[in-house]
């Protein structure tokens, strides 16, 4: 008895537990986003989202819907309820995005969501991130970013890392490598 009693609790908790988290947690969870990196359809979001997949594209889901592609690996990126409002930029650098060589893949009144690729060699120029982005890349990416005093940091992505970044930060970033290229997911 006291067995079923231990199997039946376990049973409750497991179910208590958000549906997206049994398919293996999400990988990025703040006041502003939760992200999944899952292969499966998930259950009927509840809130709207972002599903970035590894092909480069990007689809903007409501609430109820159900996010990603069947098949295919997805970075749902779920919107919580924080927007905040861009920072303004005192920095005399232009902003971020968009820039040079990228491309824009959708836009509504929560998101931007851009495709870039780095060109080996060519920096892209100085500029001033004024929101928070989650950063999805397609391919290894290996990046040096440079601030304005001159110091550098190399940063060596792989296929499918996601980052969440803070804006409110000045660099330009390098491609160090052959290749690099990332779907970009500006908050508003």
């Amino acid at each position: 008895m006291k067995r079923v009693a231990v199997i039946t609790t376990l049973i409750v908790l497991w179910l208590s537990v958000p549906v997206h988290a049994q398919d293996g947690g999400p990988i990025i969870n703040n006041e502003r986003v939760t992200v999944w990196d899952t292969m499966n359809l998930l259950p009927p979001a509840d809130s709207d989202f972002v599903a970035v997949s590894l092909k480069g594209t990007a689809v903007f889901g409501h609430k109820g819907d159900v996010p990603g592609e069947a098949g295919a690996r997805n970075m749902v990126i779920a919107l919580k309820d924080h927007p905040e409002a861009p920072i303004v930029n005192n920095s005399g650098y232009p902003n971020a995005y968009p820039r040079e060589g990228i491309v824009k893949l959708l836009e509504n009144d929560h998101v931007i969501v851009w495709s870039f690729r780095w060109t080996p060699g060519k920096p892209t120029v100085m500029h001033f991130h004024n929101t928070d982005v989650v950063v999805v890349y397609q391919e290894d990416t290996p990046l040096e970013s440079i601030t304005p005093d001159g110091k550098r940091v190399l940063n060596e992505y792989k296929f499918a890392d996601t980052r969440f970044n803070r804006g409110n930060r000045v660099h330009s970033e390098l491609l160090v490598g052959k290749s690099g290229s990332a779907v970009i997911t500006e908050l508003k």
